[in-house]
């Protein structure tokens, strides 16, 4: 066998070799106590569902993957204020998109700031219904949507198969219990701050049909609940110049990706 190493050997090598530590460290066949994680998620859902307004703004990394096989990385910043239990305002911005989104408990409001287009479509219920009208309906899901449900712990658990409690980690300074969850489709992990909060610092999905496994990962900062919430304002109000366009354009007009990427055989 040669001796001779390339960079990229030595990079591999030390991958290699970090992965058989991170294995090793792993009891064998671990369930890592199941109990304790389903309790953990449990009580971090009960606490979730007891506040009446929430506010946190979040990061978030999307990866898609090229037809060349490289993945990327598409980065994007945001805040979620809601009100249970029909009002909800959240924003995203990155590199190419700047998207507000506003349900005063009737109205759904999509506005492209960087496009000045909006759109409207009556979805009357609660933040609920409209997770799921968004997700089923529009293809646009919530960030963490599943975390502002009335009840997470049965939209998260629903089809997961495998339970790992990973004990602690350290998200943005904060403490966290370190959970990991599988189902048949995605691998998940969620990080929950330690305390009498116990709310989500760091949710990751894994596509586990896709090749090389892309994520979704959002990170949320500056936790705010109950009178800690600035009173928000949920009616939507015209922007100067804003034009008023169907949903289907704005799909068109106010694209999730950069100009430069297109959709290829594989999602």
């Amino acid at each position: 066998m040669s001796t001779e190493y390339s960079g990229g050997s030595r990079r591999g090598l030390a991958a290699a070799t970090m992965a058989l530590a991170v294995a090793a460290a792993l009891p064998s066949g671990a369930r890592a106590d199941e109990a304790d994680a389903k309790a953990l998620l449990e009580a971090m859902s009960d606490y979730l569902a007891a506040q009446e307004t929430i506010s946190f703004d979040y990061d978030a990394t999307l990866e898609v993957v090229t037809k060349e096989d490289q993945k990327l990385g598409l980065a994007s910043s945001g805040t979620v204020t809601l009100n249970r239990p029909n009002q909800i305002r959240a924003t995203r911005s990155g590199g190419f998109v700047d998207l507000e989104m506003v349900f005063d408990g009737t109205t759904l409001t999509l506005l492209g700031n960087n496009a000045n287009l909006y759109t409207q479509v009556e979805v009357p219920g609660t933040i609920d219904h409209l997770v799921d009208e968004l997700r089923d309906t529009y293809g646009r899901p919530l960030p963490a949507a599943d975390l502002l449900m009335s009840n997470p712990y049965e939209e998260l658990m629903s089809e997961v198969v495998d339970v790992k409690d990973l004990g602690s980690g350290v998200i943005g300074g904060v403490e966290c219990d370190f959970l990991a969850f599988r189902s048949d489709e995605v691998d998940w992990q969620i990080w929950i701050a330690h305390g009498e909060r116990p709310y989500p610092c760091r949710y990751v999905i894994t596509s586990k049909r896709i090749a090389h496994g892309p994520q979704y990962t959002i990170q949320v900062r500056d936790w705010r609940t109950g009178g800690e919430v600035a009173g928000e304002d949920y009616a939507f109000r015209s922007p100067a110049g804003a034009t008023k366009i169907e949903l289907e354009e704005l799909r068109e007009k106010v694209s999730e990706l950069p100009r430069h990427f297109s959709m290829g055989d594989r999602q």
